[in-house]
């Protein structure tokens, strides 16, 4: 008993036990939400265990009428027996029923919880992780949870009662009977302690090991194309190889142990109904109690016996429950954005849609949470009917000083805001509505063109889609497609060329009709001559759009109204003879 307590004392001290009660009061947020649900399945499990306690009494009547015990009628005896089996099977179908039922409702409405936050937390802490660890938090961890939350406190409540309600007839009838339910507790308060510590070690390698092997997968997959190019498929396939491996001698590991601690506990089981069964035996002969209460009792002693084999499997769950909760606690709890402004960004732009948006940045500097420091004392502006280029060395901020235009990084100085008239709201995760962006790489979404257009314009008719597309000089080759804006677009853009892409995203982003444009590289993989007629196309447009592009090509800079060249953590406006050096330069 001493070393259990001082076992206790270590863990408090360690932070364990402390660490898995404030997993428990997080996994509460979710679970208060269901206790209709959760008061309807223990109600059934009670139900459960009361016509299981009825069973038990008519097979003694009915075992004592058959022996000549007890006198009865033997037929309703009978029909009252076989009555009791279908109730406890309707009763057990109709429970499954319920857990399947609320626990899928639950699952879904924790993993849309999840999901939503997860968009909303904080772009630089989120890219921490790796896509396939972020599935494997959203998908297992909160599918655990959901069913926790229903099955382990009901199940508590039914175990309990079941052992208590068990007891209590046994000890009412025949006292000695009652001790053998007790004689494999110490095994199990031996157990626990190794199996505590092995399931806690064990849940987070599992659960480690889960994400390594998503991600790996959700890599491969989505780089079929390279894989093959490199000649890169016996590589790979060795990898993936040795995550099999590893995960499956892990899992080994652990059932080695499991397997250990089942024989164990089956063995101790097993010599535990034995004695009982023995001293029913003696009890019967030496006319202490007939036949039919012996078979009762028999019945009872091994739903005790299961009782508590079944409250000791909760400490596994809580264990299971509680390591998921902290997996997921890492990712909600990060530092959310804050669109508290979704208002005032809205009335903004109710405002000020048709006037156009000025956008101005000043005095900006800003450094990566790796302390990579990208800007110090930046100022930079963009006005309606302007196309404004931004300019420099690759991983000189280009692409950061996007991202701080939409907000998913905040400058530690300076002022970063939007204007029209008199009026200005300062930049923040609210103020994306503002925009449209096309960003670097292929970022098209599987469905049809029109589908990709009204993701982001649902209301988007079948011409204003085509308008959109002429604009984005993309209609030449979709109106030459079988099925038109109608035409299947595969997964990241399959089917399409890079440059086709590039345009349809372009189109995308311009049917949305938002004031100011952002385009990262976003004419990259076309040739000069449509690069310039798809930004003469925005200029000639009558929409007041602010453009802001970063690019690597200065073949369009004399499109552009201003150019700023981002160098030395710094952000300088060109003066013509710089910028027409690096057309001739380049």
């Amino acid at each position: 008993m001493s070393g259990r307590i001082k076992f206790y004392i270590e863990r408090i001290r360690s932070g364990r036990l402390q660490e898995m009660w404030t997993q428990t009061v997080w996994i509460y947020k979710y679970a208060r939400r269901y206790w209709i649900p959760m008061i309807f399945y223990t109600l059934l499990g009670l139900t459960g265990t009361i016509v299981s306690l009825l069973s038990g009494f008519v097979s003694r009547d009915l075992v004592n009428i058959i022996t000549g015990y007890n006198a009865g009628n033997v037929v309703k005896t009978f029909a009252a027996m076989i009555g009791l089996g279908v109730g406890t099977t309707l009763v057990n179908q109709l429970s499954n029923y319920a857990s399947s039922r609320i626990s899928m409702n639950v699952d879904a409405e924790i993993k849309s919880d999840i999901f939503s936050k997860i968009l909303v937390t904080d772009w630089e802490s989120l890219t921490k992780y790796h896509t396939g660890d972020l599935l494997t938090r959203w998908g297992s961890d909160a599918s655990n949870i959901s069913n926790g939350v229903l099955n382990f406190i009901p199940n508590m409540i039914v175990y309990i009662f079941r052992f208590i309600s068990a007891f209590a007839v046994v000890a009412y009838n025949d006292i000695s009977f009652a001790v053998f339910a007790f004689l494999g507790m110490p095994v199990s308060l031996l157990l626990s302690r190794t199996l505590m510590r092995r399931m806690v070690n064990n849940n987070k390698r599992s659960a480690a090991m889960s994400a390594a092997m998503s991600g790996f997968n959700q890599e491969a997959f989505s780089n079929i194309q390279t894989i093959k190019a490199f000649d890169l498929v016996p590589f790979y396939t060795g990898r993936l190889k040795r995550l099999q491996k590893d995960y499956i001698a892990m899992r080994l590991d652990f059932q080695k142990m499991s397997m250990g601690t089942s024989l164990l506990l089956s063995t101790v089981s097993l010599l535990v109904s034995y004695a009982a069964y023995g001293w029913g035996i003696y009890r019967v002969w030496s006319g202490a109690i007939d036949y039919g209460t012996m078979t009762m009792f028999l019945s009872l002693s091994g739903a005790l016996t299961g009782a508590l084999h079944n409250l000791t499997s909760l400490v596994p769950s809580v264990i299971s429950l509680t390591t998921s909760a902290g997996r997921l606690m890492d990712i909600v709890e990060m530092p959310q954005e804050d669109h508290s402004g979704d208002l005032a960004a809205a009335a903004f732009l109710n405002r000020h849609k048709n006037d156009g948006m000025s956008i101005c940045l000043e005095g900006i500097a800003y450094s990566y949470q790796d302390g990579n420091r990208v800007f110090a004392g930046a100022s930079m502006e963009a006005h309606p009917h302007e196309i404004v280029a931004l300019v420099g060395p690759s991983g000189e901020g280009k692409t950061t000083m996007l991202r701080l235009l939409l907000s998913l990084i905040s400058p530690q100085e300076g002022k970063s805001f939007v204007a029209s008239g008199g009026d200005r709201l300062k930049l923040s995760p609210s103020t994306r509505r503002l925009f449209s962006y096309v960003p670097q790489g292929n970022t098209m979404f599987s469905g049809t063109i029109a589908e990709n257009m009204r993701n982001v314009k649902p209301d988007a008719s079948d011409e204003e889609i085509v308008e959109v597309l002429k604009t984005a000089c993309a209609w030449d080759f979709v109106s030459r497609l079988p099925d038109g804006i109608n035409s299947r677009v595969g997964e990241r853009g399959t089917g399409f060329s890079e440059g086709q892409s590039q345009r349809l995203s372009i189109a995308r982003s311009l049917i949305r009709r938002s004031p100011i444009l952002l385009m990262d590289e976003a004419t990259s993989a076309l040739d000069v001559a449509t690069e310039r007629r798809l930004l003469s196309n925005i200029m000639r447009d009558t929409y007041p759009r602010t453009c802001i592009v970063t690019t690597h090509r200065p073949t369009v800079l004399s499109l552009c109204t201003r150019v700023y060249a981002i160098r030395d953590s710094k952000c300088d406006c060109l003066e013509d003879e710089q910028i027409s050096r690096m057309i001739q330069d380049f």
